[in-house]
């Protein structure tokens, strides 16, 4: 490995089998939050709702794929059903206040994790890197002509 692109190569590899910092966290109630429906989830809290045909275009998947994952939420309680507030055909998915719940918590378990890894680094460089992964993500996107939302700071 002789080129920096290699060892990112490698690096992210590594980061993507990480169980600690992405598998399911059991909470009280014996549930948990899969990795779909943790994104899902965190889409529809930046964006508002979305229709199947939305989050098939902002997922770059088969609307059947979207359909059994949402299928799974609703029997979950984490999102609901709509009709489109903007008045469209389409019936559009909202997180329901359980699956606000249980995002929130799941997210305070993440960020948790997280600060157990990042326990040992200043303020500057774990600013630094948080800045260095939303340029490598933001770059992604532009590339896919598929922005993400973020949170406001």
């Amino acid at each position: 490995m002789d080129k920096s692109t290699d060892r990112i190569e490698y690096e992210t590899m590594l980061l993507g089998r990480h169980r600690y910092l992405s598998a399911p966290r059991l909470h009280p109630d014996g549930g948990h939050l899969d990795r779909s429906a943790y994104i899902v989830l965190r889409r529809l809290e930046l964006d508002g709702p979305m229709s199947i045909g939305q989050l098939s275009e902002a997922f770059r998947l088969d609307p059947s794929t979207l359909n059994r994952q949402t299928s799974a939420m609703m029997r979950a309680g984490l999102v609901e059903r709509i009709p489109d507030p903007e008045g469209g055909i389409a019936r559009k998915f909202r997180v329901t206040e359980e699956g606000e719940h249980r995002l929130r918590a799941e997210r305070l378990q993440n960020i948790q994790g997280l600060e157990k890894v990042l326990e040992g680094w200043s303020e500057e460089d774990t600013a630094a890197f948080a800045g260095y992964l939303r340029r490598f993500n933001s770059d992604i996107e532009r590339l896919e002509g598929r922005p993400w939302p973020r949170p406001a700071r």
